[in-house]
């Protein structure tokens, strides 16, 4: 007997699987791309606290003029254009200008340059770059008076024209052979390479070397190396830690950052109406959501691991390729509107007084208790959206494959996590019901920050990554099916972008600023630590209290009705259908206090 097929969900699979896949190459490689660009994690932190912010305004405002002018299709499809328009022109960002490679120059018989870093890979890096090369450098170097003695005696081979006692600086030119590069390990886990710097053939003005200095004559000092040669600089030069005060007065980093708000705008409309054109199409099948949704965890999953392939694949052992990412986007995203045209969706209520149905939900106490819910998870998911990937690259000082791995890291976040997660999303809210559901997904995101804080090896990240299912999986298929439940008939997508706004402006944006400020302070260790403890904590507050809630609603009520009951008399083909006893079964088989359980 052949499966059949229901055609009229066919367009909005191909929304969530597209839309997912064409989000997935970028999205998650925005803040180590803003890292490579120079900007600290306080402005990461920061940028992203305002894009929330944006969205937060945007999905309800998005929700409230589809819901009002009855323009769902047309808002969708405009918002899914305007973000891979936006994502497609962060490859053009300006970079930031790097200044050149600073150095340790030291003279003791012979001259040797020293150059020492965190990242022990970049002597290997450069052995295999350059094989038996030599370059020939400059070296602009600061120079105490009491050097020019020895200087001018031509013991370091100076041309007579750099013998200039009053100057403050002295350019030498040195051959540096890239494959005679000796190692020191110091104790506080940098290493250092040592180059020696012989004079070049280029420097043939300098008369011959006479041996003037005895044995106990040396001098040190820093100088600015320049070899011009681009892998070499991108290899030795550190890139500049941009804090806020910097970044505002960049004209790369607004480029960079209006296309991130554009972009973020675009998203925020996509999900808020599109969760809710679903819920439109399934109709009394509701519970269905998740199977629809799975399929953007398979095109997230896909996309994401081939993206990390590619800029690895796509770039040298330096600064990491993005263009092929971005490309990427701007094509899936093309396909996405192209599916999203296909779509049948008429709105079948519309409520008169749409802003006063959903404040009523205020009124609730489980409704209060289940957007505080929504805040403090999207305090954690900023966390692991903004700075997961930057802890990693703490971790590894060698980041050859660091692409590929975050690219593995979003398929078991995917596959192993979300995807089984969404698919019985339907089965395990009937069984415990959504207040317990939210309880899981607290204890989830705590279990999961504490791993995090124990990584030494970042490789040792992908099993914690199964635990996605429960933190993205269970909590996504929770909010938006409970968001859908308790809204009024004909605020639907208005409600799905109140409960996107509340998750994503107040906490996500809180997360990120807090994460940001964290990270700069104490490290990425301990902010997950932190962050882990906090919610472990608001687990058994959240459990108490819905405890405590179950056990004395009939008393605090004292047989008056409740805001949602009012608000279900006024919806008499919600009360006078079947499906609302079922609707009250996927609730929560306790839940007494939420408006359903009264249809």
């Amino acid at each position: 007997m052949r499966p059949s097929i229901n055609k009229d969900l066919l367009p909005i699979k191909a929304h969530y699987f597209l839309f997912n896949a064409g989000t997935a190459p970028v999205v998650p490689f925005m803040p180590t791309l803003a890292k490579q660009l120079g900007y600290s994690s306080i402005v990461v932190g920061t940028m992203y606290t305002i894009l929330a912010v944006i969205g937060m305004l945007t999905k309800p405002l998005v929700g409230f003029l589809s819901d009002r002018y009855q323009r769902h299709r047309m808002l969708f499809i405009s918002c899914e254009i305007l973000t891979g328009l936006a994502f497609f022109l962060i490859t053009f960002t300006p970079g930031v200008q790097k200044p050149l490679p600073v150095v340790e120059l030291h003279h003791e018989r012979i001259t040797t340059v020293r150059y020492c870093s965190p990242d022990n890979c970049i002597s290997a890096n450069l052995k295999n770059y350059f094989q038996n090369q030599t370059l020939t450098c400059k070296l602009h170097c600061p120079i105490e008076p009491y050097m020019w003695n020895d200087v001018c005696k031509q013991c370091l081979r100076i041309s007579s024209e750099n013998c200039n006692r009053s100057s403050e600086y002295v350019d030498l030119i040195r051959d540096i052979n890239m494959n005679d590069i000796g190692i020191e390990q110091l104790t506080d886990g940098e290493t250092c390479m040592i180059f020696t710097a012989i004079p070049s053939d280029n420097d043939l003005e300098a008369a011959e070397s006479r041996d003037c200095l005895d044995n106990s004559t040396y001098f040190n000092t820093t100088c600015e190396l320049n070899c011009n040669n681009e892998y070499l600089h991108s290899q030795l030069a550190q890139s500049p830690v941009i804090n806020n005060s910097d970044a505002v007065s960049l004209y790369q980093f607004w480029w960079f950052f209006g296309m991130l708000i554009i972009s973020w705008i675009g998203m925020a409309a996509v999900v808020s109406i599109g969760d809710a054109i679903c819920f439109a199409i399934l109709g009394e099948r509701g519970h269905l959501y998740g199977k629809q949704r799975l399929y953007g965890s398979v095109g997230w999953g896909i996309f994401s691991i081939l993206a990390g392939i590619l800029v690895d694949g796509m770039s040298n052992d330096g600064e990491k390729d993005y263009t092929a990412v971005f490309w990427m986007t701007a094509i899936i995203m093309a396909l996405d509107v192209l599916a999203s045209l296909k779509l049948k969706h008429t709105q079948t209520h519309l409520s008169p007084n749409i802003l006063k149905d959903v404040g009523q939900m205020f009124l609730s106490m489980r409704c209060v208790i289940f957007f505080i819910w929504c805040v403090f998870i999207g305090l954690g998911t900023a966390l692991i959206w903004n700075f997961l990937f930057w802890h990693l690259e703490n971790l590894s000082s060698c980041q050859d494959s660091m692409k590929t791995l975050q690219g593995f890291v979003m398929a078991i976040q995917c596959f192993c996590g979300e995807l089984p997660f969404f698919f019985s999303s339907g089965w395990i809210l009937k069984k415990i019901g959504h207040i317990n559901a939210m309880s899981l997904v607290l204890f989830g995101f705590g279990v999961r920050f504490i791993l995090y804080s124990m990584l030494q090896d970042p490789w040792y990240v992908l099993p914690i990554e199964l635990l996605n299912g429960v933190t993205f999986g269970l909590f996504y298929a929770t909010m938006a099916s409970y968001a859908s439940i308790v809204a009024p008939p004909g605020t639907e997508t208005t409600m799905q972008g109140l409960v996107g706004a509340i998750f994503e402006g107040i906490g996500v944006s809180t997360g990120s600023f807090v994460g940001g400020l964290l990270f700069d302070s104490v490290g990425g260790g301990h902010t997950f630590e932190i962050f882990g403890v906090s919610f472990f904590i608001a687990f058994i507050v959240h459990f108490c209290i819905q405890k405590y809630l179950q056990r004395h609603q009939s008393a605090d009520t004292n047989g008056k009705q409740t805001p949602e009951q009012n608000s279900k008399d006024s919806i008499n083909h919600i009360n006078n259908s079947n499906s609302a006893t079922q609707l009250t079964k996927d609730i929560a088989p306790t839940d007494t206090a939420d408006k359903i359980q009264n249809a």
